[in-house]
C-alpha cells in the first residue's frame, strides 16, 4: 500500500477510478512535555499536524498513532481536547493505534479516540500521577554545607531537595496529585465508561497492562496495527499519507554548548527514565 498518490501514477489511478481512500496519520511519538525539544509532545507541535489532517475533507477518518510513556498532565489534556474539538468540528472518527506505549499521559491522549486499536504487546494503562524528587540532607551535612532559605510566603520552599522533608509538604502534594488524578479517572470514564469491564479499584491504581490484558478491561477495543487495520476499514486501494512537521528551509541542527549541552543530557535521561519504566 503506497504512502504517496503523488505524480503521474497517482493521476492515472484517479482517472481510472482506481484510487482509494487517503487516510491522514499523525504519529505521536516521545514524551510529553511543555518544553519544546526532539522526541517531545506538547500542544504547539502537535496541535499544526492536527490541523493539517482534520483539515483532508475527503478523508472518513483521522489515525493518530501513539507511542508515549506519559509526562506533563496538562499537556496531555490539551493535546486530547485538541483531538476532540475537531473531531466534532470536522465531523471525523478519530482511530487511535497504539504502538510500544500508551502510557499514562500517552494513554489520556489514546483516549480521544473513538477506538482504540493496540499490539498485542503494547503497554496501555498507568492511569495515575507521579510526583518524584530528590532528598541531599544528609549528603550536604556531610560537606559541612549549610543551606539558607529566606521566603515571603510559609510555603515558598515546600519539598526544597536540601531541606529536611515536612509532613505538611508531602500531604500538599498528594492534594494535588489526588486533583490530577480525578481529573485523568474522569475523562477516562467521560469516553470509554461504557466499555470499562473491571473496578475504579483496580483500574485507576496506576498499574498498566499489556493490550492484550487492556482489550479484557475495556482500555482498548481491538488488537491490531496500522496497516492491517487501514485495509480492512477503508479497502485494499486506501493510502496512508504521514502528516509530518514542516522543516524549515534553512533549517541548521542545533549544537548544544555549555549549559546547552548538559540540559540536553538531563532531558535524554529524564526521557529514558519514563520509558525505562514500562521496560522500554
Amino acid at each position: 500500500m503506497a504512502e504517496r498518490s503523488g505524480g503521474i501514477m497517482g493521476w492515472i489511478r484517479r482517472r481510472l477510478g482506481k484510487d482509494g481512500p487517503v487516510i491522514p496519520v499523525v504519529r505521536l511519538h516521545g514524551v510529553i512535555a511543555a518544553e519544546a525539544r526532539p522526541g517531545r509532545l506538547n500542544i504547539n507541535g502537535v496541535a499544526p499536524l492536527l490541523d493539517r489532517a482534520f483539515g483532508m475533507k475527503a478523508a472518513p477518518a483521522v489515525v493518530i498513532v501513539v507511542n508515549s510513556p506519559g509526562g506533563s498532565p496538562v499537556q496531555s489534556r490539551l493535546i486530547a481536547k485538541r483531538i476532540r474539538d475537531l473531531a466534532r468540528e470536522k465531523a471525523k472518527r478519530v482511530i487511535v493505534l497504539v504502538e510500544d506505549a500508551a502510557a499514562s499521559g500517552g494513554y489520556f491522549i489514546a483516549v480521544a479516540g473513538d477506538e482504540i486499536i493496540a499490539d498485542p504487546s503494547s503497554i496501555v494503562g498507568s492511569i495515575g500521577v507521579i510526583f518524584a524528587g530528590f532528598g541531599f540532607v544528609e549528603a550536604i551535612e556531610k560537606l559541612g554545607i549549610t543551606r539558607r532559605v529566606h521566603t515571603a510566603g510559609t510555603n515558598k520552599s515546600t519539598l526544597d531537595p536540601f531541606l529536611p522533608e515536612k509532613p505538611e509538604d508531602v500531604a500538599r502534594i498528594k492534594q494535588v496529585e489526588t486533583e490530577i488524578h480525578q481529573v485523568f479517572i474522569d475523562f477516562v470514564k467521560e469516553r470509554r465508561g461504557g466499555k470499562l469491564t473491571a473496578p475504579d479499584a483496580e483500574l485507576f491504581t496506576g498499574e498498566w497492562w499489556t493490550g492484550v490484558s487492556g482489550l479484557r478491561l475495556g482500555l482498548v477495543d481491538a488488537l491490531g496495527d496500522l496497516h492491517s487495520e487501514v485495509r480492512r476499514r477503508f479497502g485494499e486501494d486506501a493510502r496512508i499519507k504521514i502528516i509530518e512537521p514542516k522543516r524549515p528551509l534553512f533549517g541548521l541542527p542545533r549544537i548544544g554548548i555549555g549549559a546547552t549541552l548538559a540540559q540536553d543530557i538531563g532531558t535524554t535521561l529524564e526521557d529514558k527514565a519514563l520509558w525505562a519504566r514500562f521496560g522500554l
